[in-house]
């Protein structure tokens, strides 16, 4: 099992309890690849062995050019969310269609421009009153649509204005700070576990505002289904990075507030924390 982490200037391998910088490794070299984890595994052969890296420390985020996008109402948690959002609206029953449907739900989220990293700040609309993160585990594909890597993202949403009207969906979704993924990109077409906790903590002047959980099995849609809806009429010549869902929605009676501390965790992957700016 091989994670790569990024910096500004370097990208570590990380095998077990073995670390390596990588010489002159390109990220969109491995998102173009056809074959993503032999030209890992060429990279480490002419690498040089380092310290392990500080737990505490900070890393981009594991792209460079590539596009994030993401999917929708994937888990039964997040229809019953949307529904709730959007009851008021009358747009409840489209939740409840897409759910069951072929076609999933797939949105534009980030330019990696605007995408942060492992303690980076992420943001909150100043005109929500229900921002939330969303904790997603997040496919990896490469130009050929190939999953071969996984990292965790942070779908930062405001739901009130989404649930408003589902026309609001690109306001409510890309907004500056609204998208975080790291620590790192554990590769692999599989995750060493399909029933993978996800845990999400949201800490508040140093105590637990917001505690939940799910696990990767409660994923309707197969990783391969979802990145073949998404590659259908694409082309990503440099691939992209695809947001799986979340499973776990806070209440309408919490809401994310400035300093606020996101802590999100997936098994066998690491933690991505964040601070709301």
């Amino acid at each position: 099992m091989i994670k790569l982490f990024r910096t500004s200037d370097a990208v570590l391998a990380v095998r077990g309890d073995e670390a390596f910088a990588l010489n002159d490794f390109s990220f969109d070299a491995l998102f173009r690849s056809p074959e993503p984890d032999i030209l890992v595994e060429e990279a480490l052969r002419t690498a040089h062995s380092i310290s392990l890296p500080d737990p505490a420390q900070a890393w981009l985020a594991p792209l460079e050019s590539q596009e994030v996008w993401a999917a929708g109402v994937t888990y039964l948690r997040s229809r019953a969310a949307r529904m709730e959002e959007s009851e008021s609206a009358g747009a409840d029953r489209f939740y409840d269609k897409v759910y069951a449907a072929d076609r999933p739900e797939l949105f534009f989220k980030a330019t990696a421009p605007r995408v942060r990293g492992h303690l980076g700040l992420v943001g909150i609309r100043h005109d929500s009153t229900w921002s939330v993160p969303e904790p997603e585990l997040t496919l990896a594909l490469n130009a050929a649509g190939q999953v071969f890597g996984f990292t965790i993202g942070n779908d930062m949403s405001a739901r009130d204005i989404e649930g408003e009207n589902p026309l609001y969906l690109p306001q409510a979704k890309m907004y500056r700070g609204s998208c975080a993924l790291g620590p790192c990109l554990l590769m692999g077409s599989r995750l060493p576990a399909a029933d993978a906790a996800v845990d999400l903590i949201i800490e508040r002047a140093g105590a637990t505002a917001f505690e939940g959980h799910t696990a990767l099995d409660q994923l309707k849609r197969s990783f391969t289904e979802l990145a073949g809806w998404l590659f259908k009429e694409e082309d990503f010549p440099n691939g992209c990075l695809l947001m799986t869902g979340t499973g776990i929605v806070p209440d309408s009676n919490f809401t994310l507030q400035s300093g606020d501390r996101i802590r999100i965790a997936i098994a066998g992957i690491g933690e991505l924390i964040n601070t709301v700016a």
